[in-house]
């Protein structure tokens, strides 16, 4: 096809000139019915030889995104800092006796600057009230077992069928040899019946002597006594 312009002469005689784009426009009348011509063809032969024919499945599902935490950023500290290297020991020369001995130790050469002093004479009559006495070691009980079968056979019955207990905080006056010369109710337990026992558990008490330095001397101790059933 030539796309070269013509000159074709109108009805006022003057020639005009006729363009490819001209020509296009003035046919486009039979190229569009016979491309629907052909279309239409097109689709019957294919109902009529493949009735059946069913497009395919282009669809596609997509996963659904799962989201990630991600980890706290860690700040790495900065390294230590370098460790001097100690310096290399060196051996001394020296000389050692052979006959060296080593003295007993005893409270009288070495008397501690921090401990209070022992009781004097004046003393003597601490075992009526409590009272704050020195002593470096404290007196233990010697007879735990025998207390234990002493406080279930001062429980009174009555308290203890009805499943009432309590406990009683006692004053021990303990003398130099372990002693208990004297017990006072220090806290009571709100029943007179257990407070009553309490007394009596506490004068079958067995303790060993507190010392102040090396020195046996009377203390005031504090202990509670406790009733409870089982």
């Amino acid at each position: 096809m030539s796309t070269e312009p013509t000159t074709t002469p109108n009805e006022s005689g003057f020639d005009t000139f006729d363009t490819a784009n001209d020509r296009l426009k003035r046919s486009f009348g039979s190229w569009f019915w016979g491309s629907m011509m052909a279309a239409v063809l097109v689709h019957f032969v294919l109902m009529a030889f493949w009735p059946n024919l069913r497009a395919a499945d282009v669809s596609f599902t997509m996963e659904d995104m799962e989201a990630v935490d991600l980890p706290p950023e860690i700040e790495i500290p900065p390294p230590p800092e370098q460790i001097q290297r100690p310096a290399n020991p060196v051996v001394s020369e020296a000389t050692i006796d052979d006959d060296v001995t080593i003295s007993p130790t005893t409270f009288e050469d070495n008397l501690p600057d921090d401990l209070p002093p022992p009781p004097t004479e004046s003393s003597a009559g601490i075992g009526e009230e409590p009272t704050f006495t020195p002593f470096t070691v404290a007196p233990e009980v010697r007879n735990r077992a025998e207390i234990g079968r002493v406080l279930q056979r001062e429980y009174p019955s009555t308290l203890r069928d009805a499943g009432i207990g309590g406990t009683v905080v006692m004053h021990f006056f303990i003398n130099e040899e372990g002693e208990v010369e004297n017990v006072l109710v220090a806290e009571s337990s709100g029943h007179t019946a257990l407070d009553q026992a309490a007394e009596r558990v506490a004068l079958a008490f067995e303790f060993s002597p507190a010392l102040n330095r090396d020195q046996r001397v009377p203390v005031w101790i504090q202990i509670p006594i406790t009733f409870q059933t089982r």
